[in-house]
């Protein structure tokens, strides 16, 4: 069998149906829901999936145990031994989706970016879109996997900490971009998080993630180009921010897709930013 090439960071799912079962193919459900949502995107994987897709749970299990933020980028070391287990080596093209057809699979595949792994997709429209198109689905228990070989190769060009992101704001090269809603970057909103403050960092400029989506699709890249020329240069560096560091990273994606390369997500995001007293927020 010849070896397998991923076309692009985004796929849909008649490109996936027709590689499905490759051997250096893996896919991941990555579905994770608001807490409000009341769902597990386990519990579902568990009940229906793509066939042979396996469970990365970045919400409680493939994060830093020790930080008090929500979901923060594990340890290398960390990432190498949970992802060896789920059946993933170095070699391994990898096709993440979720439930929602766009929302928590972009934070998966930004973090496999993050620790090196450049053969790494997203499925356009997600499991709805999948399903819309009657493709096959396995609703038996998931099988299990043989231990994999994964190491992780730190890529720090994609990761932006509270402190870069401050240094950041001052200067004309960077752009930083918060996907939150604009009622929520205003200040008109409240912040869901007890103790964060409303409002959003002095320079920031807001794109809400759902303007880049059209039930669970990306927007044609023609279009996604239209909107970040109107926001940001191809020579900018772009820093994506959102509530938790979950939907920044759809921002992240269509930068990618739309041909920018400087690229990265500040995974503290809102929840460390608004809730640390020391840094500055603006309330329109």
């Amino acid at each position: 069998m010849n070896p397998l090439t991923l076309p692009a960071s985004l796929v849909d799912s008649q490109w996936l149906a027709t590689h499905l079962g490759h051997p250096d193919l893996v896919v991941l459900d990555a579905s994770w829901y608001m807490p409000a949502a009341k769902r597990s995107g386990e519990q579902e994987w568990g009940q229906q999936r793509i066939p042979g897709a396996r469970f990365f749970d970045f919400d409680s299990q493939i994060k830093d145990q020790n930080s008090p933020l929500p979901h923060m980028l594990p340890p290398a070391a960390q990432f190498s031994r949970q992802v060896s287990a789920l059946g993933i080596n170095n070699h391994h093209r990898i096709v993440i989706y979720d439930g929602d057809g766009i929302f928590a699979a972009p934070r998966a595949w930004w973090m496999f970016k993050a620790m090196g792994h450049e053969q790494v997709a997203v499925l356009d429209g997600g499991l709805p879109g999948w399903i819309a198109q009657h493709l096959p689905l396995e609703s038996s228990a998931p099988a299990p996997v043989t231990q994999g070989r994964f190491v992780a190769q730190p890529q720090a060009a994609w990761i932006a900490n509270a402190e870069q992101v401050q240094a950041a704001l001052s200067q004309p090269q960077h752009r930083i971009l918060d996907a939150r809603s604009r009622e929520r970057f205003s200040g008109q909103a409240a912040d869901p998080r007890p103790g964060v403050r409303a409002g959003h960092m002095p320079g920031a400029v807001c794109l809400p993630f759902t303007e880049l989506l059209d039930q669970g699709h990306f927007l044609p890249r023609e279009q996604l180009t239209q909107t970040f020329d109107a926001l940001v240069t191809r020579e900018q560096n772009l820093i994506f921010s959102c509530g938790s560091g979950v939907t920044a990273a759809i921002l992240a994606l269509a930068a990618d897709i739309t041909g920018h390369d400087k690229i990265a997500v500040y995974d503290g995001s809102w929840t460390e930013w608004g809730g640390s007293a020391h840094l500055p927020v603006v309330v329109d």
